[in-house]
């Protein structure tokens, strides 16, 4: 059973100078060019390039969004084929040949007798709620008369103003 291991690197950002590539693009694909040889030398094959997001940080609390551009290289791991532990059988068996290994339905103890056992939940315990302060009415009551002058519980509409400047 093949298995691959990938490894991911960050494609180059600026491509060295290099004798005889004049432009830009001849300078980035010799970059290229060097980072496949490379890890091709030590058996990684080239898979694929992608360019993904990536949130950086920008000042002291903000981030955006910067895009990386990966190359995904993977290789070939050879395992041993494990069974995991079970015993190793030179065929496949059959669901027939399974049941006759198997002991006969005689053979077998008969069941226990089983009890149903039923939980033991504590108690709830109900305490006491402690008391909340009582709270009055949602309708604005009169003050007190005690020979101060009466203020109403909420602004005075402008007929009332009127009169209590003496106006009409």
């Amino acid at each position: 059973m093949t298995t691959f291991e990938y490894v991911v690197v960050p494609a180059p950002k600026r491509a060295p100078k290099v004798k005889g590539a004049k432009t830009g693009e001849a300078r980035f694909a010799h970059a290229l060019t060097g980072v496949m040889n490379d890890y091709g030398a030590e058996g990684w094959e080239y898979l694929r390039s992608d360019t993904l997001p990536c949130e950086e940080r920008s000042g002291f609390t903000g981030t955006k969004t910067v895009f990386q551009t990966m190359l995904v290289f993977r290789r070939a791991i050879e395992q041993e084929a494990s069974n995991f532990g079970l015993p190793a059988h030179d065929g496949v068996e059959t669901p027939e040949q399974l049941a006759a290994t198997l002991p006969a339905p005689a053979a077998l103890a008969p069941p226990e007798k089983r009890v149903a056992i039923e939980p033991h939940l504590p108690e709830p315990r109900h305490e006491a709620a402690p008391a909340l302060p009582r709270l009055g009415s949602a309708r604005p009551t009169a003050p007190a008369v005690t020979g101060e002058a009466h203020v109403p519980p909420f602004p005075a509409s402008a007929p009332d103003r009127a009169e209590e400047r003496g106006q009409d």
